[in-house]
């Protein structure tokens, strides 16, 4: 990793933390919900829209310029602001350009968020409902597209959990197991979109979505936003919730693309993990929960192996082995992640992490003497990816 980056270790706090109503919010848009989120989070931290003076965030990718529209939503004129297009590798790395831009006098606190009402446009009709796309026409892939039978990120996806299975005998009982823990932990959170126990039968049993993935295997499509408030350690002290310090924080992008080289099943996470542990001075045996970027059931397995809770090629055994519950060895995804409690790109990810650092959650859903969360962030057409250290202060 590049030496400046320690500089940054444990320098930020995330000092608030919110989310917008999630799952079906009919009549309300992207723009709202990241709104809501934002103020919540600001709300949270005690502080009025007066002390932001930075916006990162994301949103459609068909609305302009969104964190000016954000900013002209909330009455703030920042210093520092952007919309990042890095897919769901974006939240993160909004947490990370957050840090960088105080660290360097930018601005002094950063509010960083993303929404999107993704199942209000993926269900406004019966058309938008069988092509379940939420990018523009535009964006979409030119070759080798619906008509031969490869369609959204699904299919992309289902390749490499294919391949993985095929090299190291994964099966998808080792799929299902990811799908059923995770429901497991939705049903402790009221405000999941999935409060209904999953048993392996009845995951056996939906229907297939494209092969090996059947419906558990992939992540919601959810009205939702979720933001976070970064500033100073500093600053932090005169704030009313206890500071999440920010220990480390990397990137990488396979840009050479999804199906080049062994991308597909040995994703970016691995480099992107290296210079985040690298970053917090931390390993994978320091970690206590992980909150990983679920699109799909495959994604989780994984990335597991890449950021080295398991050798390659043990992911399934490792799952299998109960790891990924509260009680585990690695509790994952604690608040039901995107397949369970709603998908808002990552960003939920990270105010979950948030959240257990706090240790504000009830019992059962709180883990255990938690001081280390890794959070993850996968997207831009499978390739990118960022990776977050948080740690109580």
């Amino acid at each position: 990793m590049l030496e400046g980056a320690r500089e940054l270790r444990d320098i930020c706090a995330i000092v608030g933390i919110g989310n917008s109503r999630l799952g079906k919010v009919p009549g309300v848009s992207s723009l709202d919900l990241i709104v809501e989120a934002m103020r919540n989070a600001i709300a949270d931290a005690g502080l009025k829209t007066s002390d932001i003076d930075g916006i990162l965030c994301r949103g459609p990718d068909d609305i302009y310029s969104l964190h000016q529209e954000v900013g002209g939503r909330l009455g703030v004129n920042a210093k520092f602001s952007t919309t990042v297009t890095n897919g769901g590798a974006s939240q993160i790395l909004s947490v990370a350009l957050a840090v960088m831009a105080i660290r360097h006098g930018l601005a002094t606190t950063i509010v960083c968020g993303y929404g999107r009402d993704a199942w209000s446009r993926t269900h406004a009709n019966e058309e938008t409902r069988v092509r379940n796309e939420t990018r523009p026409p535009s964006q979409l892939p030119r070759e080798f597209g619906p008509e031969y039978g490869y369609y959204s990120a699904a299919a992309a996806h289902a390749f490499g959990a294919t391949r993985h299975m095929h090299l190291y005998g994964t099966r998808k009982e080792h799929f299902g197991r990811i799908a059923i823990d995770f429901r497991d932990h939705a049903l402790r959170n009221p405000e999941a979109m999935m409060r209904k126990p999953l048993t392996m039968e009845e995951y056996f049993a939906q229907r297939s979505i494209v092969r090996p993935f059947g419906l558990y295997d992939c992540s919601l499509r959810s009205d939702a936003a979720g933001a976070v408030i970064v500033t100073s350690r500093e600053r932090a002290k005169d704030l009313r919730q206890p500071p999440v310090v920010i220990k480390g924080f990397g990137t990488h992008n396979n840009t050479k693309g999804w199906f080049a080289e062994d991308n597909m099943v040995v994703t970016a996470a691995r480099q992107s993990g290296e210079r985040a542990y690298a970053m917090a001075g931390l390993g994978p045996r320091d970690v206590d929960t992980a909150q990983i970027y679920d699109c799909f059931t495959y994604m989780v397995l994984t990335q597991l192996e890449d950021y080295g809770f398991c050798k390659k090629g043990e992911g399934g055994d490792f799952v299998a082995s109960g790891a990924l519950r509260m009680g585990g060895v690695l509790p994952t995804n604690t608040s039901g992640g995107q397949l369970s409690e709603a998908h808002a790109e990552g960003m939920l990810q990270v105010v979950e992490g948030a959240r257990q650092m706090r240790h504000t959650y009830p019992e059962n859903r709180q883990v255990k003497n938690a001081e280390i969360a890794l959070v993850s962030g996968h997207g831009g057409n499978q390739v990118c990816h960022s990776t977050l250290i948080l740690g109580r202060a």
